[in-house]
């Protein structure tokens, strides 16, 4: 006996081609695209990839007072070049977020946006590579004095007789200051080169390949290189100045790719000038560019704040910025940074 399955389901009639609805164009708003402004010289590829989008309406203005150009911003697209203040906010009653391709977010003023409920769009460890790497190169610039080297040969000179006491990485204990993004990569880094680095950080629990220091003072006093690596705080400006300089090793290196305003430059240069550091790298400054004069000294290598610089970290901030562009005007939500505490 045949049984007939699925008895309960019935054919539904279809309608007639010629009586569906039919849907007018009239009918249709399309959205209104977010206007963006954007006040830094940014990447062509973003500039472009932002352009040809039509979830957006670009404005580019790079030139005049800040809090004259952001009027009518949606979204504020920026560098750290740019000071974001309350002021600049305040100019801008439509902002809803401030999108900035970098780590530190310290040029902006995170309190007042907050309480505006504008969002930030930052990249914390966007170029952690570029910056650990640098800092690896500075090490080696200082430890084997390439400088003076490059001078002398440049010069005529031919001197050999020294190198013997130059010294490979491992020979040296590293202290790192803050082991967040960058901290942690460098850590990474050195161990390949065989050595051991150790680390001053409050804020982190994990240490990784670093050993924990539970104290600034105790890092200083028992590490031949220290570099920094904190963002600009209250707590950490001006972190290191005379009295930590004299805590550490007499002819140690020091190396500050971090902020300017968290080493005292004038007190690290009388360091240098006396022989109790033996050898300083700076990156970042205050301000920018600095508004100072520099000892012609091979063992200070000075750099225009480029540690973060290169093709591979501008193009993955490019890239990763205009993806955190659109998540966001599709509707995502990502919380405001606080304050940062550990690297970034």
């Amino acid at each position: 006996m045949r049984t007939r399955c699925c008895a309960s389901l019935q054919r539904v009639p279809t309608a007639r081609p010629d009586t569906l609805p039919t849907a007018r164009l009239s009918d249709y708003t399309p959205p209104v695209p977010k206007k963006v402004v954007i006040v830094s010289d940014l990447e062509p590829w973003l500039i472009e990839r932002l352009r040809s989008d039509p979830r957006f309406d670009i404005d580019i203005r790079t030139t005049g007072p800040l809090e004259s150009r952001v009027g009518g911003a949606e979204i504020v697209v920026t560098r750290t070049v740019n000071r974001i203040t309350a002021a600049v906010i305040a100019a801008a009653p439509h902002l809803q977020a401030i999108a900035q391709g970098t780590s530190g977010v310290d040029n902006i003023d995170v309190a007042a946006a907050a309480a505006r409920g504008v969002e930030i769009l930052s990249l914390p460890g966007v170029n952690a590579t570029a910056v650990a790497e640098l800092i690896i190169g500075m090490i080696v610039g200082m430890t084997r004095t390439l400088p003076a080297y490059s001078r002398e040969v440049a010069s005529g000179s031919w001197r050999r007789a020294d190198c013997t006491t130059r010294h490979e990485m491992r020979h040296y204990a590293l202290g790192i200051v803050g082991h967040g993004n960058v901290g942690s990569r460098v850590s990474r880094l050195a161990t390949a080169f065989g050595m051991r680095p150790r680390a001053y950080d409050p804020y982190i629990r994990d240490f990784g390949a670093a050993e924990r220091v539970a104290t600034l003072d105790e890092l200083l006093a028992t590490s031949d290189i220290v570099t920094l690596h904190v963002p600009l705080t209250d707590e950490t400006r001006t972190m290191i100045g005379n009295r930590e300089l004299r805590r550490m090793r007499r002819g140690s290196f020091l190396i500050n790719a971090a902020r300017g305003e968290v080493l005292d430059l004038d007190a690290a240069l009388a360091a240098l000038a006396s022989g109790h550091l033996g050898g300083l790298a700076v990156d970042v400054f205050d301000p920018e560019p600095p508004q100072r004069s520099f000892p012609d000294d091979s063992r200070l290598i000075l750099t225009p704040h480029i540690a973060g610089c290169t093709y591979e970290a501008k193009r993955d901030a490019a890239e990763l910025l205009y993806e955190a562009i659109v998540r966001f005007t599709e509707g995502e939500r990502v919380p405001s940074p606080d304050a940062p505490r550990s690297a970034s």
